[in-house]
């Protein structure tokens, strides 16, 4: 069974956007991400991961390119991801970038809908998300909960 667990939005700055929603909604913070692909912040309210991304080229934004301002995919956290991919393939789904993992390290392999919608898949999850949609202060663990993305990344396209 899939569960949406994860919302990703592409903003000019994370970090601001980030603030707006720890302000309006109680939202914590749980890491950020600094990628050859894109920086930003990880947000939770205990049960949904929010990535606020600012993405620095076009390998994973889809049609909408890296300027797109507004919700960007979504994820969902399933029980088997092979058996997964399968069913959204047959939904119609096509495969768009990622590859799944074994092991426990995180992964994203990322679909369009027949829309055009990008979503993610995971078994894995997400950093600061519960998959049975109880709200925990623990999730899955991100791969380095302490790291502090390089700002200096989105000023130039600010």
């Amino acid at each position: 069974m899939a569960k949406l667990r994860h919302i990703a939005l592409s903003v000019k700055d994370p970090w601001e956007t980030a603030l707006f929603y720890m302000e309006a909604f109680g939202m914590k913070k749980v890491g950020e991400v600094d990628t050859e692909d894109a920086v930003g912040v990880y947000l939770s309210d205990g049960v949904v991961n929010m990535a606020i991304l600012h993405y620095l080229n076009d390998r994973l934004t889809g049609p909408q390119g890296p300027d797109f301002v507004g919700i960007h995919h979504l994820g969902f956290w399933v029980d088997e991801i092979g058996q997964a991919q399968r069913e959204v393939a047959a939904a119609g789904a096509k495969h768009f970038a990622g590859e799944p993992s074994g092991d426990n390290n995180f992964y994203e392999v990322k679909y369009t809908d027949p829309n055009g919608v990008i979503f993610d898949i995971t078994a894995n999850g997400w950093g600061g998300a519960s998959k049975d949609g109880v709200a925990r202060e623990s999730g899955p663990k991100l791969s380095r909960p302490d790291l502090q993305a390089d700002r200096s990344k989105i000023k130039a396209k600010v």
